[in-house]
């Protein structure tokens, strides 16, 4: 079921506490589709400069989370994640597709973010072990938050990465 509920409040980018919409893909409105494949193209492809397939076949067997803000001209999606529960993506729960919109970086919501998905994982899978795949640039963002590197660094779609385990 997807349920949006308010994290500290009205959702304001300033202060890091989006409301939370949580749900499988086909719960997912085409409004909320439209702006996740939007956010995620905005950062991941064109920011990046990378190109590779974001429609990879993985979302409809993953969790949605996203984070919206109430704006001028309505809400917005400033952060995003996809969850996988064990067994699908790894043999390990798992959290990728960690975005937020450029003009909320420097918040505090990319922490944010990664709380909630958390949370919402140990309520899926309790007690299971995490493993990501990060960009060798922000390991140290996710050391931060209890990962530890596994792996090597290697290369996938032009981006240097690790594999991280919590």
């Amino acid at each position: 079921m997807t349920s949006a509920s308010a994290a500290g409040g009205e959702a304001t980018a300033a202060t890091g506490s989006p409301v939370w919409q949580w749900g499988r893909l086909s719960e997912l409105s085409p409004e909320d589709l439209y702006a996740v494949v939007r956010l995620r193209e905005e950062v991941f492809i064109v920011e990046q400069q990378c190109a590779y397939h974001d429609a990879d076949g993985r979302d409809p067997q993953a969790w949605h989370l996203l984070g919206w803000s109430d704006g001028q001209k309505g809400r917005n999606l400033v952060a995003y994640a996809r969850i996988f529960e064990p067994g699908i993506r790894y043999t390990e729960s798992s959290i990728g597709r960690v975005v937020t919109a450029p003009r909320v970086r420097g918040t505090g919501l990319g922490k944010t973010l990664m709380a909630e998905a958390l949370r919402r994982l140990d309520g899926l899978a309790p007690g299971q072990p995490v493993k990501i795949a990060a960009q060798r640039r922000l390991e140290k963002f996710y050391l931060d938050l209890g990962f530890r590197t596994v792996s090597p660094p290697y290369e996938e779609d032009g981006i240097i990465h690790v594999d991280m385990l919590r």
